[in-house]
């Protein structure tokens, strides 16, 4: 084990680290578990041991990142721009020029600034996931080396390993590519951790292991019949004809949890339709410059050989309201400020990488869930 003995591994017991749905029991659940109750909700759910440890990480992460010359950035957390994913659902603040809030529609159209129920068309603001847009576009500016730890906020995001607020740290470095971005996440969690170097491991290599296909050529019907023969039922609300859904819940399911037992795992070179805002490289399939980070199951770190064309990322935003409409979820704006940038001047050469801190405390005090890491979950915010 990496980080010594221990009775269960952190993976078999929490969620699926992919599920983010809310569940109504779970704050009634973690408040009695952890001493809570009508009464004492006013305590932090962490142990002054674990405070104290989340303390001693964050200097062991600023020196990690100052001692090889990176800046440490700030950047807004409320943002008239925000990630465009077909997943992620950002939380708003809209207002109208009196700063009176109004109650936005579902029904925008696609690249637009979010209407309101009266048809108005203000400024919608956004509680950032990831301050990504910004971040970038220091880069564009003349950022060389740069990172950031700051709280990230992620609307219907509640459960074992999630809050709606977290901590992320998320570096850039010009002109390192995907070897090399992967190499700093390696050097982060062996000087953080105390681990092993990490194994690497490409997407489909992990697939033709554990399932005996290729993620990259293989249909619906594939992926169907292979979780039929395992004895697997896809779980309600997987669309069956798409085969990202299915290439998600067969890596939850039958790959994540073998993943960083002995030493961590770095998964790399994606699905091309996973892409995020990585760069493409050219082969038979193409595949996505991404690599990921696992520890004992666990998804630490997700991290890109940047886009920088403007046009292709805006084509991938549109692509995603796509989904968000057959999905039935707000469309978000497809212009920003970091297009502007890129088109204006461009994005330098560059990987970065956004890791979750509180996942990072949880690995390290051997914690099951996220409240025992952090003062106040939602439930006593």
């Amino acid at each position: 084990m990496i980080l010594g003995p221990r009775a269960e591994s952190i993976a078999e017991s929490i969620v699926d680290p992919r599920n983010c749905a809310s569940d109504p029991n779970v704050s009634r659940n973690m408040a009695s578990d952890l001493g809570g109750g009508e009464t004492s909700d006013w305590r932090p759910t962490a142990s002054w041991e674990n405070l104290q440890k989340r303390a001693g990480l964050l200097k062991a992460v600023r020196k990690f990142f100052d001692r090889r010359g990176f800046l440490e950035v700030q950047t807004p957390l409320l943002s008239a721009d925000t990630i465009v994913d077909r997943h992620i659902e950002p939380i708003t603040v809209p207002w109208d020029r009196c700063g009176e809030a109004r109650q936005m529609t579902m029904g925008v159209s696609a690249g637009s600034r979010n209407l309101y129920s009266d048809g108005s068309n203000h400024p919608c603001w956004y509680l950032q996931t990831s301050p990504e847009f910004c971040m970038k576009r220091l880069l564009a500016f003349g950022g060389q080396a740069i990172y950031q730890i700051a709280p990230a906020f992620r609307a219907g995001e509640r459960g074992t390993l999630h809050n709606p607020e977290f901590t992320l740290v998320e570096w850039y470095r010009v002109g390192h590519d995907l070897e090399e971005g992967m190499n700093l996440l390696d050097e982060f969690c062996r000087e953080i951790l105390g681990t092993l170097p990490a194994e690497k491991c490409t997407y489909r290599e992990l697939f033709e292991e554990h399932m005996g296909l290729n993620p990259h050529q293989s249909s619906c019907q594939i992926f169907a019949a292979t979780a039929d023969r395992l004895g697997l039922a896809p779980p309600t609300g997987l669309e069956p004809d798409d085969p990202d859904s299915w290439r998600d819940w067969l890596f939850v399911e039958l790959i994540q949890p073998k993943l960083g037992k002995k030493r961590p795992t770095i998964v790399y070179d994606y699905p091309a339709t996973q892409c995020g805002l990585a760069k493409l490289r050219d082969g038979t399939p193409p595949v996505a410059e991404r690599f990921e980070l696992f520890i004992e199951g666990l998804e630490l770190a997700n991290g890109y050989h940047e886009l920088g064309d403007p046009d292709e990322m805006q084509r991938r935003f549109r692509t995603n309201n796509q989904w968000r409409a057959r999905e039935g979820k707000l469309l978000l704006p497809e212009s920003s400020r970091l297009l502007s940038a890129l088109w204006e001047v461009g994005l330098p050469s560059c990987t970065g990488c956004a890791l979750g801190f509180d996942r990072l405390v949880m690995i390290a005090v051997r914690a099951s869930r996220i409240d025992e890491v952090i003062a106040f979950p939602i439930e006593r915010a």
